[in-house]
This record gives structure tokens, sequence and C-alpha cells, in this order.
């Protein structure tokens, strides 16, 4: 047998070998992560024939958000739900883009998981061909069994989550997870319509050689925080500097610095005092992801993991990747000595 066809592991299998070292498990999770990887698949094709088909450009409707909402949006947020609420193993789902919580319909069984996700973050780049991503986060219910679920299910810190990931629609489609026990990445292959194993144990260094962040927005920021992006640029000190790589799509500047190493930077500035990211949508869920990987995530005061939310929407700062990068900039925004 061909030796590479012998390590070939599709994310089912992967999934299933990981239930048998967890004898408790009952395989509802499991199958919850297959769920959204066909969600992912489903997604994916389209995203594959924008620019063919019409699904380019604005629906004509705005998002609670305030934003405008894009064709693909659409698309991918009833994907999830088509592919997640009749289950049996959700309670609750919440979308970035819905105003409020959405319980189990009437007639169908009530699951014990709550799903929170962003189903198409960077969706305004997919008209220049940038790439895009669909969030997930995963919270076992704290409400009643049998009930639909509700907002108390959402509203819960990130530490408690039992699973996070993405799914990355670039160059290839890659899908990454954690439920706990490291981080893994999958590549889907078209050709036989798996995602398989690419990317086992990802580790991401302590030290990056990338910052991202969106430095047209540096006039408006603290002077700490200046400081901070002059610090990662080498200009005043003899701190070692960092590359710039920015792309503007918040899982694509992620998952490469989670790869080679960085951090990620979206901080609060004079707009958006109160930052710009969901914390229950993105932030939390790369926080996961990141911290499984040996990095650190922050709102710049604390550890995104452990902010409380008291909205579905709230918003925070994020500082994610590397882990000393991030731990500098707590240092710097509280005036502490690095």
């Amino acid at each position: 047998m061909n030796s590479k066809l012998a390590r070939v592991v599709t994310i089912e299998r992967f999934i299933m070998d990981q239930e048998r070292l967890h004898p408790e498990a009952t395989g509802e999770l499991s199958n919850l992560l297959y769920d959204i990887a066909l969600a992912a698949k489903i997604i994916n094709s389209h995203v594959r024939m924008a620019g063919l088909a019409d699904i380019l450009g604005s629906s004509g409707s705005i998002n609670v958000q305030g934003e405008v909402v894009q064709k693909l949006d659409e698309f991918a947020n009833e994907t999830m739900k088509h592919a997640l609420h009749h289950t049996g193993r959700v309670c609750v789902l919440a979308s970035e883009e819905d105003e409020a919580p959405i319980p189990t319909p009437a007639g169908y069984p009530s699951g014990k998981y709550a799903v929170l996700y962003d189903p198409l973050d960077g969706s305004s780049n997919i008209d220049v061909n940038v790439s895009i991503g669909t969030i997930f986060s995963i919270h076992r219910r704290v409400t009643q069994q049998g009930e639909p679920g509700t907002l108390v299910d959402c509203l819960q810190s990130g530490r408690r989550q039992v699973a996070a990931g993405y799914v990355l629609y670039g160059s290839s489609t890659v899908m990454v997870y954690t439920t706990g026990h490291g981080v893994h990445g999958f590549t889907y292959d078209p050709t036989i319509g798996e995602f398989l194993l690419s990317h086992p144990n990802i580790a991401t260094p302590p030290v990056g050689m990338y910052y991202s962040v969106n430095e047209s927005n540096f006039p408006r920021w603290d002077p700490r925080v200046q400081a901070l992006v002059k610090r990662y640029k080498g200009l005043d000190s003899d701190y070692a500097g960092k590359n710039s790589r920015y792309i503007g799509s918040l899982v694509a500047d992620f998952h490469r610095n989670l790869l080679a190493g960085g951090v990620f930077a979206y901080p609060a500035d004079v707009k958006s005092p109160r930052g710009k990211l969901r914390l229950l949508y993105e932030c939390a869920p790369l926080a996961l992801i990141c911290e499984q990987a040996g990095g650190y995530a922050s709102d710049g005061g604390c550890a995104i993991l452990d902010v409380a939310p008291e909205e579905l929407h709230q918003r925070s700062p994020l500082y994610v990747g590397s882990r000393d990068d991030v731990r500098l900039a707590e240092a710097m925004l509280a005036d502490a000595p690095p």
C-alpha cells in the first residue's frame, strides 16, 4: 500500500479516535463537530463559486451589528442553522447575524449544547477574493435538559467552552478545532469531499515574528497602545522588531500567526471604546484555540477566557497570539514594566 495513503486520516476517523480516549463520551459532541464540518463543505462550495454565481455583493439589509449584510453572510447563516438546529444535539443557536438567540424549534428534541458562531467572518472582503472564515463556539447548556435553550446558555465565559474552532476559506479550505485536548487542523480535499488531518497538535511559538494590526487607526488609539505598536515595530527600544502582516480578515490573520507565531491586535479606540470584535463569536473561541496551542489571548487587562459576558453581542478589544507578545501588551497597557 502507498505509504502516503496509509497515513491519510479523515476528520471523522480522527474524532472517533479521540472519542475512544474518553470512555465517558456519548458521541454527541463528535456528531456536532461532523454537523459543522458538513455546513463548512456547503459554504465552501458557494464561496468557490463567488464571481460566477449571483452571490456577491450586499443583500440590501443591515444586521444587528449595524453592518451591511452580504449575500454570502445570509447563505452561510442559514446553512449553519439548517445543519445544526434539528439534530437533537443543540438546545439554542446564537449568530452574529441575528439579534436574539434561536432556541430549538417546537416539535424537535432539544440537545445539551449551545452553539454560537460567526457564519462568515470577513465577508466584506469576498468581492476582492480575500480569505474569509466561519468561527464557532460550543458550550454545554446550563438550563434544564429537554427544554429549549435560552440566553443564559449563551452567556457563559470562554473558559467554559467545550469546543471551539474555525474554517478558513482560502487557497485551500482548512478546519481547525479544539475540544480542550490540543489543536488540530484539517484540509479539505475536494476530490473526495473530506477534511483530512494536515496539522496535528498545532503549537504556536512563545514569541512570534509577525504583528497584525490595522495601523490606519493609530491616531485614535490610547498613547499606551501607540507605544505598544511602536515596540512591536522595534522603533523605541532594543526590542527585536516584528514584521507587519495584516490581511484585514480575522480568521486569515489569526491562522497565519497561530502557525508561524505572531500577535493579532484589535485595540479599543475613540470610535469603539469597548472594542470592535464580538466577545462570544470571535474573541472567546479564538482565545480557547490559541491557549490550547500554547498562546494567550487578552482584552488588554485580563484573559479573554475569564471575561464574563453580559450581552449577546458584547464587544471587546483583542490581543491574541504568541504568549510573550500578548503578555507584553498587558504589561504596557497597564503602565507596568514588561
